[in-house]
């Protein structure tokens, strides 16, 4: 909205006062004329009937003494004489005609005049001619007294009209109704005015005021100086509150957001960019020996080469990338692109050139810069890893180095203490949950069994997978509490299903004592033991082999079965299966996932298959991703098969 269509609170103000005022001024106008035409009508009506009466009884004394009709006349005539204004006229009815004889203007008025006529029917007639003059016919009625003259008349009868006009001038109005209108009018005023300036002040002043109010509190509540005021307003003073507060915001924003000396972005903008989670690569790139250049030529020197350093950087970076200023003498570039390893060598290559290539004037010298570059790329920790890179950089005195997780050891003890506690909150809030894979029969495609596959349940009641937790929780002692939360649930769980299911467990497990007890209590106490196999997933070779041993034969006693888990990496050999009496072995899924199309991995299967029958022992494929996976195992023979082409691990 422009500011030539904004008001101001004054013009509004005088505005509503003086449209109030027309509105009561024109109110006022059409009472008083009510009042005046009510005041010609009743007040004039009363006032020239008093006149009439006045003028009647000084012709009835003049008639009661015996005066003649010309006496009358003369009194009339003085009478008219009184105001030139005023006019008095007296006719005689026919009653008095006969008796006395006839006038002819009196004839002439009777016949011709319907005002006079009306009156000698004995009405009274109150003709307003126009705003300024009045007639008024009043009919002279006879009484016991008048017969004593006017002897052919009769009480009651018309003896005649007395006919008065005169201009209405100073109109007599009580006082009482001057002072009753004028109270009327403050009055009237008075609440029209309040109204109309309460309806104006509300729209136009209170809610905004108030809304400006809210929104200052909300944005003041959030801490958000990127929000602003966006309301628009018709009132130039709100409008004005609006914008110098929004300016003041931008300028806060760009302080608060940007580099004093520069004006470039500063840290608090990059971290909230790097807050999208998009990979990107980063460069943090900070000007060797900064603080000698700037005790040899002064800090007024130093600010120049910040300054100008910065210009030489927005030239050389793409224009997808971000300069940002951080503290002292270090720049950081946020470059929003997925690119390959040897791009991002080449890209801290080409800006360190450019660099060390640039010419700085200082004091009339020439003065010459480098810089060391640290990189990171992902979107994980960026500012963190680029900042590691950067200091190794500079204490291996390289131009620039690309960071590696190796050279993030602390980090990597943050996230170590990070998970144990969610491991330990996990197991304390009962987070630890199984999930179910299907496992078909491979001719047939019908479920004949279960794995259950163990995951934690986030605060958002996602399922996290064990890699990101398992060998951590092994380390932290946490392990063996997860295979017994996983034990109780999967039996409890298939205590009244038809299918087998299998159990994960580590040599770790089953030389734990409370696991290995554990397992021996669950298969006494549900009677599971012909519907359960112990997978077992170690892969760095069985040590203790006489104690495994011992642990499968107690509980195959119970009728449960055992399967080798990963067959074809770690200790998976010919001798331990023989040994050991398994009953399935799992191929590993690097055999697995590409059968169709990998020879080697055909070779090698079909070896481990033809072995495993010869054993009786039965086999199970993971992995089976696709149709020509599947087709692939199902020709060579395999039993059972297992993966997401089936199904993914789901509750039951």
């Amino acid at each position: 909205m422009t500011n030539s269509k904004k008001t101001t609170y004054k013009k509004l103000i005088l505005r509503s006062i003086l449209i109030t005022l027309a509105i009561t001024l024109a109110i006022a106008f059409i009472y008083a004329q009510v009042m005046k035409k009510d005041a010609i009508e009743k007040l004039t009506r009363i006032d020239a009937k008093k006149t009439t009466q006045l003028v009647f009884e000084t012709l009835y004394s003049s008639m009661s003494k015996g005066w003649t009709k010309q006496d009358l006349q003369n009194i009339i005539q003085r009478v008219n004489n009184i105001d030139e204004n005023m006019l008095v006229n007296v006719y005689r009815s026919d009653v008095v005609s006969k008796q006395f004889g006839e006038i002819s203007r009196d004839l002439e008025a009777r016949t011709t005049n319907p005002y006079i006529q009306k009156a000698l029917n004995k009405e009274e007639v109150f003709n307003l001619i126009d705003d300024s003059n009045i007639e008024y016919y009043y009919p002279v009625i006879a009484k016991e007294e008048c017969l004593t003259c006017h002897t052919q008349a009769q009480v009651g009868s018309v003896l005649g009209v007395i006919d008065i006009s005169y201009p209405i001038i100073d109109l007599k109005i009580s006082l009482s109704s001057l002072i009753n209108f004028f109270v009327g009018f403050v009055i009237t005023f008075s609440i029209i005015v309040f109204i109309a300036l309460f309806v104006k002040l509300d729209r136009y002043l209170i809610r905004p005021i108030k809304n400006f109010v809210t929104n200052v509190n909300q944005i003041s509540t959030n801490k958000d100086i990127t929000q602003r005021l966006v309301e628009e307003h018709d009132i130039q003073e709100i409008h004005s509150m609006q914008t110098v507060f929004n300016n003041m915001l931008d300028s806060l924003e760009f302080q608060f957001y940007n580099d004093e000396l520069t004006g470039l972005p500063n840290r608090k903008r990059l971290l909230e960019l790097m807050n999208s989670k998009t990979n990107a690569i980063l460069l943090i790139l900070n000007i060797d020996k900064f603080q000698e250049l700037n005790d040899l030529y002064g800090e007024e020197v130093g600010d120049d080469v910040l300054k100008s350093t910065a210009e030489v950087l927005e030239r050389s970076i793409p224009a997808e990338a971000v300069l940002f200023k951080l503290h002292a003498d270090e720049y950081a570039i946020y470059y929003p692109k997925d690119i390959e390893y040897e791009e991002i060598k080449t890209f801290a290559m080409m800006l360190n050139t450019t660099i060390e290539n640039n010419t700085y004037i200082a004091n009339h010298s020439e003065v010459f810069i480098n810089a060391t570059i640290g990189v990171a790329y992902g979107h994980n920790y960026l500012l963190n890893n680029a900042d590691i890179a950067m200091k190794l950089a500079k204490k291996k005195k390289k131009k620039y180095l690309i960071y590696e997780a190796s050279m993030n050891i602390e980090h990597e003890y943050e996230q170590n203490l990070k998970w144990s506690q969610r491991i330990k909150d996990a197991i304390y809030n009962d987070k630890i949950e199984p999930l179910f894979q299907p496992i078909v029969d491979t001719q047939t495609q019908e479920v004949v069994k279960y794995e259950a596959l163990m995951r934690m349940v986030d605060d958002n009641g996602d399922y996290i997978s064990p890699i990101h937790f398992l060998e951590l929780a092994k380390k932290n002692k946490l392990y063996p509490q997860l295979t017994r939360i996983m034990l109780d649930k999967t039996f409890s769980k298939f205590k009244h299903l038809p299918y087998q299911v299998s159990i994960n467990i580590t040599v770790q497990d089953i030389l734990n004592e409370m696991v290995h007890k554990t397992i021996l209590d669950k298969l006494s106490e549900y009677k599971l033991g012909d519907r359960v196999v112990f997978e077992i997933i170690e892969s760095e070779g069985i040590e203790n082999f006489e104690e495994v041993l011992e642990f499968i034969n107690e509980v195959k006693n119970y009728g449960a079965k055992i399967s080798i888990d990963d067959f074809g990496t770690g200790y998976s050999n010919f001798e331990y299966l023989m040994k050991l009496k398994v009953d399935y072995i799992k191929i590993d899924a690097s055999m697995i996932k590409d059968i169709d199309t990998n020879p080697k991995s055909q070779l090698v299967t079909q070896t481990i298959l033809e072995f495993a029958k010869k054993m009786n022992i039965e086999t199970i494929a993971e992995y089976i991703h696709s149709q020509n996976v599947y087709n692939a195992v199902k020709k060579i023979g395999i039993d059972y098969s297992q993966g997401y082409f089936f199904g993914e691990p789901k509750e039951l």
